[in-house]
């Protein structure tokens, strides 16, 4: 019945790769419970030998019961027993969980429906594995349904797979073809262990059949352990490995093309890792925060915002030229010129487009960085902007309302474009967005009751634990939970704009970060999308509909030209839009020391913001190295604490009496120790001289006797007639021990044990003596000896059979 088990076992070990799926744990308990039901009726129909086509009935029928007790139990019979309404809520919770699918990314929560449909996956392909192992005897052919099982994690997730999963549901698929393996060999007669003959200190014998010991197992376990470390060391072809690392391109610095991750599952992840860490500095001609743009996304589907292919000119080298002119912008609408300083963080990974201003007018840089000229999305198919420092010059927008309440018609070009809205777009979100705009005239003033909507009147709230933005879910957060985070307001407010005919787009990067003793500090937490909204004349300007300040995300702020504006007394002229800028930033101390986004200042009334410096990257540098290097004492560790235990023990006067018996590392003629005193301190001063030998190098046969080991080493190594008394005395304690029949005293042998110790130290080089000390052989002989029996014990598991015991002839 091994096979059945193994397969239970394999399922469960590839099914722990779904655990990046999900925000709790639901669903792995009841998916163990399915592998249980189903690994159960396999064995069972293993021991009464049923038919290869009932096994696997028998278990969708033991898999429905479980599947109706779990889920449905209150309306079954004795909470067991199917019943057709229990039926019909299995297939409510089915039709619920498929729904929720459409609503929410990964990590998806444990709701009913989704935790129905995972269970009943992996049951079912419990059943599978079951099925061609078990009862086809093709466990081969069973990693078929294994790897479906593995590829839904690999097909959602952005991020690189956990390779500690996968080693796990590697090991538990090697478990399987071992269990087939044995099962196999069973059918011929009984396995027969193969012992392996312990080595310490002495040679081994003359037939060494060391080499042919490679069982399955080790031959497996180097496998795995090769294709996880093996990608570290070899040249990737994609940004993103499939464990999370490796050298890097293949390609070294060459390719015209450029593989980039889904932008907003990227966002999704940096907002939810637990750690803050830098991403960028800069600083501004102005001291003034910038939105820094990534990605620009303009197509959407009804399902998501996807980017539009990215086109590079070869004269178009950002170097050699300043950027295209950015559309829609004219004339009519003041610019300010400001310029920025960027320095991306060292530990960035595969950054091939530049955070930067919209629009960029100039970016000096080093390498091969050109510009998508509708976008403006500066990108590289040869460099990443890892480490790299570069100035940017932008010319941006200072429009006021009365701008952008006359702003001109809209080109047919970017209506075609930016207008775009899927046929099958719930017809309840362009009735609200209708409704939310009804009182503006202009677009100009739809545009800010929609981000009026989002911010203020909405009812909207701040949440990283809802996902989604298809169409089910887009309709599920403007008319219903009204909870999400930027990815969702950006995605509403540019599909609600569209519907109001406002050209949109999504724009996915960074807010403005937090400023540190005068330059600007860009985190991981500082990821954002925001929709921009096109205006002829001032182009495209970004709206922030996302709720900022403690309740929301804490550096985003609204632009300027949102705000409404404000009449003095009785002059009917308006004043000036609300400055972005901090207060105090006119003086120079007030700009060094100000460590609050400024906008944030004038929306929440100075509302500080903490700032975790973080751990600076000298610290985990040292941190790391501390680390290695206690790693690699660990032998040493122990060698000592096992040196300092038995001098404890043979520095105390001794009274022998005879006994024999094996050593540490079972070695002939090592004195056993037992409950008497004197023993323990002639074996522990004996033990510790067969450790110091295997330490220098030093060999010890078999056959020779203490006696002639020690008459051996004083005459070949010279010993001082100090070392070679203490030799002798040491020898001749041990022999007493063994043979003499009435007791002797000894008194303490510490000093005899030191002068012998250092004698052999003497005669080798200061190489093997630092080897001694640091990486002793006595240590690691024994930890390799411990892996020999913890193997061996395997192969005692294997020969165990399960089932009814043998007749005995009478």
């Amino acid at each position: 019945m091994r096979l059945p088990i193994a397969a239970g076992v394999a399922t469960g070990a590839v099914a722990l790769t779904l655990y990046p799926l999900f925000q709790a744990g639901a669903w792995f308990w009841a998916s163990l419970g399915a592998i249980l039901v189903v690994t159960s009726v396999g064995m069972l129909a293993t021991r009464y030998t049923l038919p290869n086509w009932l096994a696997p009935l028998a278990q969708l029928f033991a898999f429905w019961i479980y599947l109706t007790a779990v889920f449905t139990g209150d309306e079954a019979w004795a909470r067991v027993v199917p019943t057709k309404e229990s039926l019909v809520g299995l297939l409510r919770l089915v039709a619920a969980g498929f729904a929720d699918i459409q609503r929410f990314a990964v990590p998806v929560p444990d709701n009913a429906g989704i935790v129905l449909l995972t269970c009943g996956g992996v049951g079912l392909i419990a059943i599978m594995v079951d099925f061609c192992s078990a009862r086809l005897r093709r466990s081969a052919l069973a990693g078929l349904p294994l790897l479906s099982l593995f590829v839904v994690p690999a097909s959602f997730l952005g991020d690189p797979l956990s390779w500690p999963t996968v080693v796990i549901g590697a090991l538990g698929f090697l478990g399987l073809l071992v269990a087939d393996g044995q099962e196999r060999v069973s059918h011929w007669g009984r396995a027969v262990l193969v012992r392996r003959t312990p080595s310490f200190i002495a040679p081994r014998p003359a037939a060494d059949t060391g080499t042919l010991r490679l069982s399955g197992k080790r031959v497996g376990v180097t496998a795995v352990a090769l294709a996880i470390l093996l990608p570290s060391l070899l040249p990737t072809l994609e940004p993103d490995p499939l464990f999370g690392f490796g050298v890097g391109d293949g390609n070294g610095r060459g390719g015209n093309s450029i593989s980039i991750p889904n932008p907003i599952v990227n966002l999704r992840g940096e907002l939810s890792l637990p750690g803050n860490s830098t991403v960028l500095t800069y600083t501004t001609s102005d001291n003034l925060p910038r939105y820094l743009r990534l990605y620009s996304l303009d197509n959407f589907d009804g399902e998501q915002w996807t980017m539009p292919e990215t086109k590079g000119r070869p004269d178009d080298l950002i170097s050699d030229a300043p950027l295209p002119p950015p559309p829609g912008q004219g004339q009519s609408v003041p610019t300010s010129q400001v310029s920025l300083e960027v320095t991306v963080s060292e530990e960035v990974r595969n950054m091939n487009f530049l955070p930067l201003p919209y629009p960029a007018s100039r970016v000096r840089i080093e390498g091969d960085w050109r510009p998508d000229r509708d976008t403006l999305m500066v990108f590289s198919t040869r460099d990443t902007a890892e480490g790299l420092t570069y100035q940017v010059v932008s010319n941006e927008p200072r429009p006021t309302a009365e701008n952008l309440k006359t702003a001109g018609a809209i080109p047919q070009a970017i209506q075609q474009r930016y207008l775009t809205l899927p046929d099958n777009l719930p017809r309840e979100i362009l009735d609200k967005a209708g409704e939310v705009t009804e009182a503006g005239a202009t677009p100009y003033e739809k545009a800010v009751k929609l981000q009026e909507f989002f911010t203020t009147t909405g009812g909207f709230s701040y949440t990283l634990a809802t996902q989604g933005h298809d169409g089910p879910a887009l309709s599920d957060f403007v008319l219903r939970s009204r909870a999400g985070y930027c990815e969702q307001f950006a995605a509403a407010m540019a599909v609600l704009a569209r519907a109001v005919d406002i050209p949109s787009r999504v724009a996915i990067g960074y807010t403005g970060g937090t400023s540190v003793s005068g330059r600007w500090n860009v985190r991981t937490h500082d990821s954002h999308a925001w929709p921009e909204l096109y205006f002829e004349g001032a182009g495209w300007l970004r709206f922030e509909p996302t709720p900022s300040g403690p309740a929301g995300q804490g550096t985003a702020t609204r632009p300027p030209y949102t705000f409404p504006e404000v009449t003095t007394g009785g002059d009917d002229e308006p004043t000036a839009q609300p400055s972005a800028g901090p207060t105090g930033s006119d003086t120079p101390t007030g700009a060094a020391n100000n460590r609050r986004n400024p906008l944030l200042d004038q929306e929440f009334g100075g509302t500080p913001i903490t700032v975790d410096e973080g751990m600076p990257t000298a610290a985990k540098i040292g941190i790391g190295a501390v680390v290695v290097v206690l790693l690699l004492l660990v032998p040493a560790m122990l060698r000592w604490e096992q040196r300092a235990r038995r001098r404890r023990v043979y520095s105390r006067p001794a009274v022998v009496v005879g006994s024999a018996g094996e050593g540490p590392g079972g070695g002939p003629g090592v004195v056993a120790v037992r409950s008497n005193r004197g023993e323990a301190g002639v074996a522990a001063a004996w033990a510790e001289l067969d450790d110091a030998l295997c330490d220098y190098g030093m060999s010890r046969q078999p056959s020779e006797s203490p006696r002639a080991l020690a008459r051996r080493l004083s005459e070949q190594y010279e010993f001082s007639p100090e070392a070679a008394a203490s030799m002798a005395k040491l020898a001749e304690a041990v022999e007493r021990m063994l043979f003499a029949r009435t007791p002797g005293e000894t008194g303490s042998l510490r000093e005899d044990v030191r002068r012998v110790r250092r004698a052999l130290a003497a005669t080798v080089s200061r190489g093997r003596r630092i080897r001694a000390v640091l990486l002793p052989p006595s240590t690691l002989l024994r930890a390799r000896a411990l892996g020999t029996r913890m193997l061996d014990g395997f192969d005692r598991l294997e020969n165990i059979r399960i089932g009814r015991p043998a007749r005995r002839n009478a």
